[in-house]
């Protein structure tokens, strides 16, 4: 389990192709490595990775194709927002994330607006039913809080367009800096939705 906060923000320096899947090294000089044992989860854009190997300041992650075909970011030489898996004892300071992606949004709209930035994405279809005004998502591993929701029209592809406001932190010390119109972002929603649903179809 996660919290959305970014610790730190890494760099993929190689990768090397696997019979299904890449193996990456990951160099990560602003993250504290010395606690990460092998086997240990660290999330990459939001994407849970297990740590197989650990050097000075880098370490390298397998992922499977099936990862690779449902997420977006880990099949290049990516700046990656990087967080390690939560501890009981640590502070929630974002909202409980799993680091399974449930699906890829594109960037609508990113500018500034004061000294804030304006971003909006497109949910797919699949998961607009779970996007809902002031709730919680994680987009590319940042625990976020939406301002609006639209749903899409099927003559437009269907989905929903949701808002977000970001604070010039989030902005500097995470890969969000990066996006435009356009640009692919890892979403998952927040875990509450998933057990509401579960309780509303259950035996039906």
């Amino acid at each position: 389990m996660f919290t959305g906060i970014v610790a730190a923000l890494g760099k993929i320096t190689h990768s090397e192709p696997l019979a299904a899947g890449l193996r990456l090294t990951v160099a990560a000089p602003g993250l504290d490595l010395s606690d990460v044992a092998l086997g240990d989860s660290i999330a990459h854009d939001g994407v849970c990775l297990t740590v197989i190997e650990k050097g000075a300041g880098s370490y390298k992650v397998d992922v499977s194709r099936e990862t690779l075909d449902c997420t977006t970011g880990l099949d290049g030489l990516n700046e990656v927002n990087l967080e390690k898996a939560l501890r009981l004892a640590d502070r929630l300071g974002g909202h409980l994330v799993s680091g399974h992606v449930d699906g890829v949004g594109t960037v609508q709209r990113f500018e500034a607006i004061g000294e804030s930035h304006l971003l909006v994405i497109r949910a797919p279809q699949a998961l607009a039913r779970y996007i809902a005004r002031k709730g919680s998502i994680a987009v590319n591993g940042v625990s976020l809080t939406t301002n609006s929701v639209t749903d899409v029209g099927a003559l437009d592809g269907g989905g929903a367009d949701f808002s977000i406001n970001l604070i010039p932190h989030t902005v500097a010390v995470t890969t969000l800096r990066h996006l435009q119109p356009g640009s692919r972002v890892n979403l998952e929603i927040d875990l509450i939705a998933r057990y509401v649903e579960r309780m509303e179809t259950a035996g039906a």
